[in-house]
């Protein structure tokens, strides 16, 4: 994909991604459940002109431990449902994307379809949707089916990746559903005549019969089709079997790289998935994931981060490299990765505000000032802002049901 301006979206979750982030002098935890407190950092993320802002969510608390919830009390627990954020936020911005986590494993596609077509009406053409996959913590909060715990110093086991094959088949076979309940309803399938009293024509709404291994769904959905005809789906992957997965179903791959090298052999991956899933044609991006301590030297960020760290009680760990300098280094990172076949970038600030308010105020006119990134939104709507074209329909000139 060839774009001359870099992508940058931020990844919210709570007071920030370092567990000690809710401790420092400038963070809120106690608006942390206010919706106040949400619209705050999406509008700086506006302010910044960033692409979109994703916003983290589980079906489990949050946890030290990969497998099993902690016993910790020295972190932030409990989180507001995504979609939900996004949803009221969506009328205090104007052209910023919003992208929530949603679950798929233990979420009917159906309620995904219509949460996130809502989600785009209401935010007129920016909406996304994070897909995710559970965790063993989160199965056995539902009676769906029975839960397989592993840990995650088994995921080479056999057993366990033949259970991590069918999450992630799974996902596959819940973001196609989605889809097609989005295209269940032509776009002009809406006719509105009073004085004819026709509001619908019933030769565009659709059945999309799907049958599948975890899913039958017939449809039609009960939300039109949504403004962007397909919200923009995100996904996180860090190995074969996720690529395979982001790679058929994303708009938007979400990787972890080392380095520069480690990016080009990811986006080498990622490539040949997307050919072998006949998506060769299709625009797909490619967005580096990486943690960010920043301030105005690289001897102050070092020791906000170690100051953390302190009252940590020790130095996290993160499945995403962690940025610790200032913005003019990062910008020199995020290009030098760039070269390495990524499109974009989504940063998880370590502490709320100051590490968002340092990728708004600082890195991005760094980045303007090389000519990398946008002066001003160009289009308004998410797709737009990614140069994703609109999708056809696929069931438009079929016939009814």
């Amino acid at each position: 994909m060839t774009d001359d301006l870099l992508h940058l979206a931020v990844a919210l979750d709570g007071t920030g991604w370092h567990p000690a982030a809710w401790r420092e002098p400038d963070a809120r935890p106690r608006d942390l459940f206010t919706a106040a407190y949400w619209a705050e950092q999406v509008l700086e993320a506006e302010h910044g002109l960033l692409d979109f802002v994703t916003v983290e969510d589980s079906l489990a608390l949050q946890s030290d431990r990969f497998d099993t919830p902690d016993e910790r009390t020295d972190q932030v627990r409990g989180r507001l449902d995504a979609v939900l954020i996004a949803a009221r936020i969506a009328p205090l911005t104007r052209r910023i994307g919003l992208v929530p986590t949603a679950t798929v494993t233990h979420t009917e596609p159906f309620h995904v379809s219509t949460a996130i077509a809502t989600l785009d009406y209401v935010s007129t053409g920016r909406a996304g949707w994070r897909a995710q996959i559970a965790r063993p913590a989160e199965n056995a909060h539902f009676g769906r089916r029975e839960p397989t715990p592993f840990r995650i110093e088994d995921l080479a086991e056999p057993s366990v990746q033949a259970t991590i094959a069918d999450f992630f088949a799974e996902a596959a076979d819940a973001v196609e559903v989605v889809r097609r309940l989005w295209d269940s309803w032509e776009d002009d399938a809406e006719i509105r005549d009073a004085a004819t009293g026709r509001f619908v024509d019933r030769d565009k709404l659709h059945y999309i019969d799907f049958d599948g291994r975890w899913f039958s769904v017939r449809g039609p959905s009960i939300t039109p089709r949504p403004p962007q005809g397909q919200p923009v789906i995100t996904a996180l992957a860090h190995s074969t079997v996720p690529y395979r997965f982001a790679a058929r179903s994303a708009d938007v791959v979400h990787v972890t790289p080392r380095d520069a090298a480690d990016a080009a052999t990811i986006v080498q991956e990622i490539r040949s998935e997307q050919d072998a899933a006949g998506r060769a044609d299709e625009p797909v991006h490619v967005f580096g994931d990486l943690v960010v301590h920043l301030a105005d030297s690289p001897a102050e960020a070092s020791a906000r981060k170690a100051r953390l760290d302190d009252r940590a009680g020790v130095e996290p760990t993160s499945d995403a490299v962690t940025f610790t300098g200032t913005a003019a280094q990062l910008a020199d990172t995020l290009l030098d990765w760039r070269s390495a076949g990524l499109s974009g970038f989504r940063l998880r600030p370590a502490t709320v505000p100051h590490d968002l308010q340092e990728i708004t105020r600082a890195l991005v006119p760094e980045l303007q000032r090389r000519g990398v990134f946008r002066t001003g939104y160009e289009a308004s709507t998410l797709r737009g802002l990614l140069g994703l074209p609109r999708p056809a329909n696929r069931y438009e000139g079929a016939s009814a049901p």
